[in-house]
């Protein structure tokens, strides 16, 4: 069984101790909610894949980079793994399966106020199947649980690893919101990456292109208040981003138009509300955060469009980045 780690932050190894440098990937797997890219971002300190408090919102594998002295991690964000209904449910657990055979090391997130569940084992036995690839068990929302709920949790996460025939390289609590054992979480995933130099350059945070990110947080702001109603039938595609001719040196503005796509007219009435009022609210709240990503002010043009079931058409599903 792997160590459960439960001790100081540690500190950063000196230049001295002359350790390898070693760079590689990881992927945060659980059911949604579990806390995948809450964790992503404490990691990387920058607010870099969506998070929402609903399934599904991450659709792209967006990669945080962690840079210490010592390595460089890469965190490679999968869609959540779930039972497929739909064409594009398939298309998402065939990329989940790919991405968990490929990267260096899976972190699987389990909430600690919830009991090990079906969604879990679903995951859990997916995950026994990939043998080659270290599996660290974080157990996340640490702050929302007293020590002895916390302790059975860690108890119940190492049976269900003996249960289904493998070991934990070890069991993690952590709180990424109060940011307590996050940096040990680094420094546990570091040992279990390949030796190697650097993969991408000091400055950057994500490998995202822009515009997908962009199309994020519009998607974010759109489903905002309307996620019973329409929880996955959004799909946002950033159409052109232009810098706005005619302007001064010193004061840029680009031009962004996006579409927001629907797959039904009968919904296009809850995305745009009444008089319009939704959708110029969804305007304001992505551009400001599209502002502060980009460092630029921004305009932002959105428009809404039916696609008619994209969910199951391959060739929708294609033309909007699937």
């Amino acid at each position: 069984m792997g160590a459960m780690s439960v001790r100081s932050q540690s500190s950063k190894p000196s230049e001295s101790s002359g350790a390898p440098h070693r760079a590689g990937f990881a992927c945060f797997v659980g059911r949604p909610n579990a806390g995948k890219s809450t964790l992503t971002n404490a990691l990387v300190g920058k607010k870099v894949a969506i998070t929402a408090n609903q399934p599904q919102t991450t659709r792209h594998t967006v990669r945080g980079i962690v840079h210490r002295e010592d390595a460089q991690l890469i965190l490679v964000d999968t869609p959540g793994l779930h039972k497929p209904r739909t064409l594009l449910g398939q298309r998402l657990n065939d990329v989940v399966r790919t991405t968990w055979a490929e990267v260096d090391v899976i972190g699987f997130c389990l909430p600690a106020n919830e009991k090990i569940g079906p969604g879990d084992r679903f995951i859990a036995k997916e995950l026994a199947g990939i043998k080659r690839t270290p599996k660290v068990a974080v157990v996340t929302k640490t702050d929302l649980v007293d020590s002895k709920t916390l302790a059975e949790q860690l108890i119940a996460i190492d049976q269900l690893g003996k249960e289904l025939g493998f070991g934990w390289a070890e069991i993690v609590p952590v709180s990424a919101v109060q940011d307590k054992q996050v940096d040990l979480l680094a420094d546990l995933l570091v040992p279990l990456l390949p030796e190697g130099p650097a993969l991408y350059p000091e400055g950057d945070l994500t490998d995202e292109p822009e515009q997908v990110m962009i199309a994020e947080l519009i998607r974010e702001a759109a489903l905002e208040g309307v996620r019973d109603e329409l929880p996955h039938s959004i799909a946002v595609v950033v159409e052109e981003m232009l810098p706005r001719e005619d302007r001064p040196a010193d004061k840029p503005l680009l031009d962004i138009h996006a579409f927001v796509y629907i797959e039904r007219s009968s919904q296009k009435g809850i995305v745009i509300g009444p008089k319009g009022k939704r959708l110029k609210e969804v305007g304001i709240k992505s551009r400001r955060q599209i502002e502060a990503l980009l460092g630029t002010p921004v305009f932002l043009d959105l428009h809404v469009k039916v696609a008619k079931d994209w969910q199951r058409d391959p060739k929708q599903l294609r033309k909007l980045g699937f």
